[in-house]
């Protein structure tokens, strides 16, 4: 006989309490209410068993052939694999603390099948269930559970799968809780995200962070029954220790310049709309986001390097990360909120910067917004040379434009170094194909913006030089020196980075802080409201903490 030890559905708050440290901890401890014994007999004849294996598993060639490959042997239902069969019942149990779809797994189902089994076909099928369940489970939490090209075809990036074979294998020459534990991110960040969405779960059942604030604005000096609301909410957030104060006085004003900086707002500490629309979304808007946002690390289950770029989009920031420590930020304008201008997410490496660039116009701008122009006025953009497929300048006067169409106009068009070139002074080079870089700009003035989506999808920084200055650093004792040799120049001139630095360009509308606080910021883009829908309907299901 077999005992198999399962989780009885049903855990209460205090259980799932136990199973959130369990999770974070990777111990395998699990209530002595939630446990059961299930047992069902082994025949000697395994004939039954392999030919039950080989069925279930025929739709699945690797699982198939790894079964195969080792014999049809149990890798569940053997004698001494209790263990093995808890550590896994426990994983996929707690999915739901990692937001991923416990359905898809469906452990009740397994559970099931393991109390109705009575022959060895039986055992056989729930031997390959479990196995499955399994690379599903190490899937999804290894590398999300969802394709994100499929869901925001501008998410470019390139999820790094686990090989499926070597990921059972890995299990069953590991210590079972010690390799289920291994397969989340491992990042700080991570363990952050699923903390603090346990804790706005538990905040939702309690009813949110109590009445909205019911106007418009609120200024220092106000009064009156929305300045309470908004000091009730300011407590139940964390930015306020509890207060009988009913003025907006200085206590308010500070804990409103703590929450507009997590907000990444104007942090003046006046309530102003945009502030009071922040204070007044619930805790599942943001639990929404936490959970996005966890789907988002699994994608990015990488080694980022110790140093590297990180390009916040929604907040509208590029940082440069030592260690685990932000060393240089600045702001940033990404691509407009059109179809065609949103800058994409991916990673890759800058390898260059250009010093003193032209700007070689993208053909999409040339055709869609120069050429109209021209067909009205021959020298409309006039700052803008206009040359054809060997190179050569071409005079406006020796051109028909109303001769061609966008598909057929045969010229591109480029603008020389200059202060006033659209790329600034400086651009900043990680070859890929969609043409995506980091760069300067005449066009200070919308750095002053709280929302900045302006540009036709590349990134535009507030202080290029600093930026040059702080890549530079790690290369050269004068960065400032051989910086400015280049640009005193007036040429173009590309300044190689002795070791390429990773740049990933993200979009999270929920991040943790340098100081562990969870910031939150505006879907720009509409991006995470799309990935949320997608993992309601892939099954996910928030407060699901067992099937």
């Amino acid at each position: 006989m077999i005992d198999l030890c399962l989780l009885r559905p049903g855990l209460g708050r205090g259980a799932k309490v136990v199973l959130l440290a369990t999770l974070l901890s990777g111990a395998a401890v699990l209530s002595a209410g939630a446990q059961t014994k299930i047992s069902f007999s082994v025949a000697k004849e395994l004939g039954a068993f392999r030919q039950s294996v080989a069925a279930a598993a025929s739709d699945d060639k690797e699982i198939a052939a790894f079964y195969h490959d080792s014999g049809f042997a149990p890798i569940w239902t053997g004698e001494g694999q209790e263990a093995r069969r808890s550590a896994l019942l426990t994983a996929l149990a707690g999915a739901g603390a990692h937001g991923l779809p416990v359905n898809r797994y469906d452990p009740a189902r397994l559970i099931a099948a393991a109390r109705d089994a009575r022959t060895e076909g039986d055992r056989g099928r729930l031997d390959v269930m479990m196995t499955r369940a399994l690379l599903d489970y190490a899937h999804d939490v290894q590398t999300g559970a969802l394709t994100p090209g499929k869901v925001i075809p501008l998410i470019k990036r390139e999820v790094p799968l686990r090989d499926r074979r070597k990921n059972l294998e890995a299990f069953l020459a590991s210590e079972p809780v010690a390799f289920l534990k291994s397969l989340p991110p491992r990042t700080p960040a991570y363990a952050q995200l699923m903390r603090t969405k346990f804790e706005l779960e538990q905040r939702v059942a309690l009813g949110g962070w109590g009445e909205k604030v019911s106007v418009g604005a609120l200024k220092p000096g106000d009064s009156g029954k929305a300045v309470l609301q908004l000091r009730d909410r300011l407590v139940a957030l964390h930015y306020l220790p509890r207060s009988v104060t009913a003025t907006y006085d200085a206590s308010i004003q500070k804990a409103v310049q703590a929450f507009q900086t997590d907000m990444g707002l104007e942090a003046d500490g006046v309530a102003g709309a945009g502030t009071i629309e922040q204070i007044n979304i619930g805790p599942q808007e943001r639990l929404e986001s936490v959970v996005v946002a966890m789907e988002r690390e699994r994608w990015m289950n990488i080694e980022r390097g110790p140093r590297h770029i990180w390009v916040n989009l929604t907040d509208f920031t590029a940082k440069i990360v030592d260690h685990g420590r932000v060393t240089f930020t600045t702001r940033s304008v990404i691509g407009a909120n059109s179809d065609d201008r949103q800058t994409p997410e991916f990673s890759d490496e800058m390898e260059y910067m250009v010093i003193n660039p032209s700007w070689n116009v993208p053909r999409s701008i040339t055709t869609k917004e120069y050429l109209p122009m021209m067909q009205r006025n021959p020298n409309a953009a006039s700052h803008l040379k206009i040359v054809d497929s060997r190179g050569r300048v071409v005079p406006r006067s020796a051109i028909n434009f109303a001769a061609y169409s966008a598909r057929s106009f045969p010229y591109s068009m480029q603008q020389p170094p200059s202060d006033g070139n659209a790329l600034g002074l400086v651009k900043f080079i990680f070859p890929n194909q969609y043409n995506i870089y980091l760069h300067d700009t005449p066009s200070k003035s919308l750095f002053a913006r709280e929302v900045r989506a302006f540009s036709h999808g590349c990134i535009r920084l507030s202080d290029p030089f600093d930026f040059a200055y702080a890549l530079l650093a790690a290369q050269t004792d004068d960065p400032v020196g051989v910086f400015k040799s280049h640009l005193a120049t007036g040429k173009e001139s590309r300044v190689v980075l002795d070791v390429p630095l990773p740049v990933h360009l993200v979009y999270f509308t929920a991040y943790p802080s340098n100081t562990g606080r969870i910031e939150y910021r505006r879907d720009v883009y509409g991006r995470d409201a799309a990935i949320f829908r997608a993992l309601t309907e892939a099954g996910v299901a928030l407060g699901q903490y067992q099937g």
